[in-house]
């Protein structure tokens, strides 16, 4: 039987006052308060459209209110007869809803994606996916990873794996073997609203509170572009949710349910190796209540021992990995590139200042400024609806304090957490969305019992309608277009390109933007991924060239090299975003006056550059992607002598120019580099 329906009573003032505080930070530019730090020059637009929306909706929905009062009556013959028709069974209905949601969440991944993983994180853990597809853990490491190198590649003792706990790669890899890792991100999704709708038919009383909250949760926007992303959140959401779908089975039965609380001990347990800090949000008061129950019924031991050891079970095959990657099972492949500073805590963060818990404040605040639009990209702030039922609602059932608990201890992990996570909307408040979603949902509800059938219950229904319409008319189509025309670079499909220009066996230089290539030739010298970050944040781009070539040149490496780059942050708190590249990450020192190698590279970047990264992708035909990094690329070519060369570039400095293989000759590369033409091996033996 359901048993989270809210019973009599006035909230506390505890809640008065928890309501209060997320109110504040879902509507107050508390970031732009605290200076230093991060902040919203998007917020006065943001209110303005916030204020205007919620004007129009709520005229509207006056209008409406008072219609239906007036009006009501004359479609009651018409409401009857729909109230006769035979309703579809729960089971349908909730397959209906399901697969419409793998459907639109399919759409968005080909239409809005193209398919393809967009950010980096997504690309090194679809890389890392492809390892597992060996049947290895990692690769072994060619060297020079100036050349080879990405930023969430871990390239230490001779092996190369990506940075991330290897729960995310493992998904994809299922998806990938099939020549579908795009699919997996929908699979995810439309399991994370079933497993939702079976949560809601054990803990919610109300049909209508339901269906509206699976659908609300199904179709929010925010769900459905991270259900068709290639990112991990979609995963660890899926897991959370069967882990809870199955814990409310476990203790609403009358008896024990060893198995339900095994499936229930997986799903916290392969969510943790995704997401551990998320599946700990979740999985810490889920086995707070098992652990109570069985002290109070011993015959529900069983459950806490199964749910235990469904747990244990993921939880040993990822230290399992991290044994044979990192060399220690507690030891992750992010910590291992970016040191102890990566994890959670006050303290300084792997780049930039120190995290303190102002900085944290600045970040939550952020976060739910940036949920008042992602959530439903609705006219009015899509919070209104939750913090309202939450004031409203009489008492909360357990299963309300359980998921309210859990968000609590979300918001307050990443709270600690010094990085800004931000794609598709504030990603790191993503296991949120059935909580939002159920509490969108009961607010028609809440008000009803609260004020019966009048006037403010028609509101409410009449502005979650005219808000609906107005989001699916204008700001969702926005976004979707938004989202389509974006990150264009990292759309290019090298593989396909190749195979069309017959470019197979061919060593490629790729070349990126001058910051780029800077950054990269600091990981040569050893520098930690942390030290590299941290000198180009701060430090003109033409003063660290130089610095780095000294060091290069001395043969400098790692504490050597740093000690002879550390004096160019001297004027660090002067630097700006460069005024001359399309890569604004480049730093500039106001006044400076760049020479001739510097104003060259700065041509270069003004031809145009693309990305390497996305490319370690690429399977077709043999190639093999470098990094360009001109005369230090003499290295590649003595490792792979004989091949063709290409050199891979925008075919302009357009924001939207296609990247292209333009065919290079040793002779052309040695006169560019200043070498002598023996040094860059022999060409290939022409064709017969």
């Amino acid at each position: 039987m359901p048993t989270s329906q809210p019973s009599g009573g006035r909230p506390s003032a505890a809640r008065v006052v928890v309501v209060a505080l997320l109110a504040a930070l879902a509507f107050l530019p508390i970031a732009n308060w605290i200076p230093g730090g991060h902040d919203t020059d998007w917020y006065d637009t943001a209110r303005q459209l916030w204020t205007l929306g919620s004007l129009i909706v709520a005229g509207l929905a006056v209008i409406l209110a008072m219609s239906a009062e007036r009006y009501g009556g004359l479609a009651e013959p018409l409401w009857r007869r729909l109230a006769a028709l035979p309703r579809p069974s729960g089971r349908v209905a909730a397959a209906v809803l399901v697969l419409a949601a793998f459907g639109v969440y399919a759409l968005v991944a080909t239409d809005v994606f193209s398919r393809r993983p967009l950010l980096i994180d997504e690309v090194i853990q679809l890389f890392q996916a492809r390892i597992f597809e060996q049947g290895r853990l990692w690769l072994a490491s060619p060297g020079h990873p100036e050349l080879f190198g990405s930023m969430h590649l871990v390239d230490q003792g001779g092996r190369i794996y990506g940075q991330f706990p290897a729960g995310g790669p493992a998904v994809l890899a299922l998806g990938d073997a099939l020549g579908a890792a795009w699919l997996v991100g929908p699979a995810c999704g439309a399991i994370a609203v079933a497993a939702f709708i079976v949560f809601l038919r054990t803990t919610e009383p109300g049909r209508a509170t339901r269906w509206a909250a699976a659908a609300l949760f199904a179709l929010a926007p925010f769900t459905v572009f991270q259900a068709g992303s290639h990112m991990n959140h979609g995963f660890t959401l899926a897991a959370l949710l069967v882990a809870t779908a199955a814990l409310s089975r476990v203790v609403t039965s009358d008896t024990p349910r060893p198995w339900l609380a095994l499936v229930s001990g997986l799903g916290y347990g392969i969510a943790a190796t995704i997401r551990p800090t998320d599946a700990l949000a979740f999985a810490l008061p889920a086995g707070v209540w098992y652990l109570a129950r069985a002290v109070r019924d011993r015959r529900r031991l069983s459950d806490l021992l199964a749910s235990g050891v469904g747990v244990a079970l993921p939880m040993a095959a990822l230290l399992w990995v991290n044994g044979h990657t990192t060399g220690d099972p507690f030891l992750f492949g992010y910590q291992v590139l970016w040191g102890k500073e990566h994890n959670l805590g006050f303290h300084r963060a792997p780049w930039g200042p120190v995290h303190t818990p102002l900085r944290g404040l600045e970040l939550v605040n952020v976060y739910f400024l940036r949920l008042q639009r992602y959530l439903f990209e609705s006219p009015v702030p899509s919070l209104v609806p939750v913090l309202a039922a939450l004031a409203l609602a009489p008492a909360f059932g357990p299963f309300d304090r359980l998921l309210l608990t859990s968000a609590g201890l979300l918001v307050g992990l990443y709270f600690a957490y010094w990085h800004n996570g931000f794609f598709l909307g504030p990603r790191f408040l993503y296991p949120l969305m059935p909580v939002l979603a159920l509490w969108t949902a009961r607010l028609p509800g809440v008000v009803k019992a609260r004020f019966g059938r009048g006037f403010a219950w028609r509101f409410v229904l009449a502005a979650f309608a005219v808000t609906a319409v107005m989001a699916l008319a204008f700001q969702v189509p926005d976004r979707a277009r938004q989202y389509r025309s974006g990150l264009f670079t990292m759309r290019w499909n090298a593989d396909s390109t190749a195979a069309a220009d017959g470019i197979r066996g061919a060593l490629v230089l790729v070349r990126e933007s001058w910051g780029s290539q800077v950054i990269a030739r600091m990981w040569g010298l050893g520098l930690t991924r942390s030290e590299a970050e941290w000198l180009y944040r701060s430090v003109d781009v033409c003063q660290l060239d130089w610095g780095v070539t000294q060091a290069e040149q001395r043969g400098l490496k790692g504490p050597a090299a740093v000690a002879v780059l550390r004096p160019l942050t001297a004027d660090s708190i002067r630097v700006v975003a460069t005024p001359f590249s399309a890569d604004v990450s480049e730093r500039y020192l106001p006044g400076t006056r760049y020479a001739a190698p510097c104003a060259a590279k700065v041509r270069e970047d003004r031809e145009g550059f693309t990305l390497y990264t996305p490319l370690i992708l690429s399977r077709f035909g043999g190639n093999v992607y470098v990094r360009d990094l001109h005369a230090q690329d003499t290295v590649a070519l003595a490792m792979y002598p004989g091949r063709p060369i290409y050199l891979v570039r925008p075919s302009g400095a357009a924001e939207r120019s296609t990247p292209r293989f333009y065919p290079v000759t040793r002779d052309s590369l040695a006169q560019a580099w200043g070498v002598p033409v023996a040094r860059l091996g022999a060409a290939p033996a022409p064709s017969p």
